[in-house]
């Protein structure tokens, strides 16, 4: 679809989609017959109980009663018997929708059943039997014995994760209408969650766990959807989302003296308007016309040749002459599959276009730019230095208060950047981990603050590389740009249903149940990766490096470039979803016969939600990665992810475009001066958009960081710190050099050890292995440190 239909689109980007929406994604449409069953399961139960009566008929007593009733039945050493109980449990969670009328008493009855189940001990007991079903090992051994896996392997698990995953997402969500008793509920819950209570472990570690454990390949039958979902939103719930961080950054801000932030980035995002048409676009393809009638068709043109953010982008069907005019689009990253979407995409446009239709509106602008600039410490630094060496002849290293000799325009543009300074809370953080790391006696153990964010740091430390492999592994295999390989992990292992369909309506529909699939797999992890890696910016600078380093090391970088070398438009645009479906519409409404009509047409949404919120959180973490490090910014030029990201640009979504245009921004000086010259629509936009940054020479090439660069340097200095930092404040069990150490053989030799009860026994033969049979090499004392 090309960029011409392309409207503004009204999006408007959250934490998370609406309530229904991110409790149907929970479920794949071949999960759909077991929602009945659940319903058979609790009804069997309920009736011998309760005969007679309807569960939203019982008072709140007599439902504590029969939960409990309920809770006492997962004790039961039968497998059948406990799952029967965990399905009667889950359709409580659900909502008894049989007892419902409309989907609004279902949600209704789901977010009241969780917080009662929550109160009783539910999720507790729900966790012990997670545990178990992580450990079965007969489970496991089966799954990768067979040749196909399918949603039959994972029964016990996805019921469980289902039932936890609702109680989450139902008690998360904030309402205006919540009882207190629900508000303090809510903050037990997420104490329980963030600080381990009956493990030694925070929840959000176990699921990690989960997912290295499918990578490996040990456990191929964990419906890794619903562990991925249910990770995201435990992290979301714990952490806070994005309105909780800027709040939290504020505060953060104060206690350290700092001053306030000079906006709020989400309103002034949100305020943001997507890039308009150029302006008077008719006048412009007039004279193009004449120009051409004059020159003949084998000319350039020059006037047309800014590339646009909108319908006269890369793709203009009024340019005959494509090849070669922009350097970097004729060498692309995939140029095969780049040159079958260039003939669709045109094809689909020409006709569409007749010239009377073309928008005559005119750009409008709000006044002023919408971010106040930023200089920080180090620009001044650079700025004085060039200055002083220029008119003085020498230089006085980080004084930025000495203007002697300097002429008045100087002293004019010194006063003028310390107005706009700003000191982040990085900042402040790296010079405190100096002063820890050359005075460690004078000043003693630094106070760490008992934080969520910290305590889960502090759990994934020791294997964070392999949950970041992990992560991005499966990233990979959800992609649409990837191709099926034999190596890569099954995802699908919770969507394939034990009988291949048989019929084309079958096909269609579990088509449309895998790419569903895969984009909501795409959203949570690109949610949780950026979720991570802001709160862990927040809590300490270090903790943010050494995640994004790892996945960095991990390919993340190309990784998201190939995600965005497809057709932007046409993912943002999918139908995948079958909305009769849904849950919980298809719970209380008569499912239609379902054609393939029907199926192909889809919904009526002008965009997917989903697939534009992954699309924002992969750029926004892509910035993230590379914001002033200029050996993964030489990354983005060298994998030439200009063009790349110059599609993406189609897209109107203000914040979109933003996150795009912030990564151009840190390479335009390296794509050389054809780049910019053929692209002055999107230099533009990116003075109008990006925030500005005094001194920065970021159009014109000009500037120290774009010389030459020891770039493995960087890293490797980087890592140092990372690991300096990681080392002082989590490695408690080695003793301190600056410890005292006994130098006194008597009292050494005196010192009473624990031995084991048999080691009179084995003494010699331990001797003879440990002591007499290793040769001394009295030359490694000399060069011992």
């Amino acid at each position: 679809q090309g960029s011409v239909d392309c409207p503004n689109l009204e999006f408007e980007y959250g934490d998370a989609d609406g309530h229904g929406a991110e409790l149907a994604e929970l479920y794949s449409y071949t999960e759909e017959p077991e929602l009945s069953h659940n319903r058979r399961c609790f009804e069997e139960d309920f009736h011998t109980q309760v005969p007679g009566r309807r569960w939203l008929e019982l008072d709140g007593a007599q439902q504590k009663a029969y939960v409990m009733r309920l809770l006492d039945g997962l004790e039961v050493v039968n497998r059948d018997k406990r799952l029967k109980v965990a399905r009667a449990i889950l359709y409580l969670a659900q909502g008894v929708f049989g007892d419902c009328d409309n989907e609004g008493d279902v949600l209704h009855w789901s977010r009241h059943n969780s917080f009662l189940l929550y109160q009783l001990g539910t999720f507790t007991a729900f966790l012990e039997l997670l545990n178990m079903e992580i450990e079965n090992s007969q489970a496991c051994s089966s799954a990768l014995r067979k040749p196909a896996i399918s949603l039959a392997d994972s029964t016990e698990l996805r019921v469980l994760l289902s039932v936890m995953y609702l109680m989450v997402e139902n008690i998360r969500v904030e309402q205006e209408t919540d009882p207190p008793e629900w508000k303090t509920c809510r903050e037990t819950f997420r104490m329980e969650l963030s600080f381990p209570v009956h493990t030694e472990e925070p929840f959000a570690l176990l699921l990690f766990t989960m997912v290295t454990k499918f990578c490996s390949g040990h456990a191929p039958h964990f419906p890794m959807k619903k562990v991925l979902l249910l990770l995201w939103k435990v992290l979301l719930f714990t952490l806070g989302g994005f309105e909780a961080l800027q709040a939290l950054k504020v505060r953060r801000r104060e206690e350290l003296g700092l001053p306030a932030l000079p906006e709020d980035s989400i309103q002034v995002v949100r305020g943001m308007r997507a890039a308009s048409p150029p302006t008077c676009a008719i006048e412009l393809v007039e004279q193009q016309q004449q120009q051409q009638q004059k020159r003949g068709h084998r000319s350039r043109r020059p006037l047309m040749k800014q590339d646009s953010l909108d319908i006269y982008n890369e793709r203009d069907p009024f340019k005959n002459d494509e090849a070669g005019v922009d350097e970097e689009e004729s060498d692309d990253v995939d140029s095969g599959i780049e040159g079958e979407l260039d003939l669709m995409e045109r094809d689909a446009i020409i006709p569409a276009m007749p010239a009377q239709r073309l928008p005559i509106e005119r750009v409008s602008f709000p006044k002023g730019l919408p971010w106040a600039p930023k200089v920080r410490q180090k620009d001044i630094e650079h700025f004085l230095e060039a200055s002083r060496n220029k008119f003085i002849g020498f230089t006085l290293g980080q004084d930025t208060e000495t203007l002697i000799g300097l002429p008045r325009p100087i002293h004019e543009s010194v006063k003028t950047l310390k107005q706009h300074k700003y000191v982040s809370i990085s900042d402040v953080q790296i010079k405190n981990e100096e002063e820890l790391e050359k005075c460690p006696m004078s000043l003693g153990e630094e106070e760490v603050q008992e934080t969520p964010c910290e305590v889960l740091y502090r759990a994934m430390l020791y294997n964070l590389p392999q949950y970041m492999i992990a992560l991005l592994k499966i990233l990979l295999a959800a992609a649409p740009t990837s191709k099926a390989k034999t190596d890569s992990i099954n995802i699908l292992a919770d969507v394939l249903p034990e009988e291949m369909p048989i019929t084309v309506l079958q096909s269609m529909k579990l088509g449309i149940d895998v790419n569903r699939h895969k984009e909501i797999i795409v959203k949570s992890i690109s949610a949780l990766l950026l979720l991570l890696l802001k709160h862990f910016k927040l809590n300490h600078i270090y903790q943010f490096e050494y995640v994004s380093q790892h996945l960095v090391f991990a390919n993340c970088i190309p990784l998201i470039l190939k995600f965005f070398n497809q057709n932007i438009m046409s993912y943002i645009t999918a139908k995948n979803s079958i909305s009769v479906l849904d849950y919980p519409h298809c719970t209380v409404h008569d499912l239609p016969e379902l054609t393939a009509e029907s199926l192909e047409a889809g919904d009526n949404n002008q965009f997917c939600w989903r697939n534009l919120f992954s699309c924002i959180n992969l750029l926004r973490i892509l910035n993230k990665l590379t914001k002033w490090k200029h050996s993964r910014t030489m990354m983005l030029v060298v994998f030439k992810s200009a063009p790349i990201l110059k599609r993406a640009l189609k897209v109107k979504q203000a914040m979109m475009q933003l996150y795009v245009l912030k990564l151009l921004k840190i390479q335009t000086k390296y794509l050389g001066r054809q780049w910019r010259k053929s692209n002055m629509k999107t230099m533009s936009a990116i003075y109008q958009k990006v925030r500005h940054r005094m001194n920065d020479d970021w159009a014109y090439g000009n500037d120290i960081d774009a010389r030459p660069w020891d770039f493995q340097a960087e890293e490797c200095t980087l890592r140092a710190n990372i690991e300096a930092f990681n080392s002082r404040r989590y490695d408690k069990a080695q003793e301190s050099e600056f410890a005292p150490v006994d130098n006194c053989l008597q009292s050494v030799l005196g010192q009473r050890l624990e031995l084991p009860e048999d080691f009179h026994c084995s003494y010699e033969l331990w001797l003879e292995r440990e002591v007499f049979s290793q040769p001394i090499r009295w030359e490694e004392l000399l060069h011992c440190q």
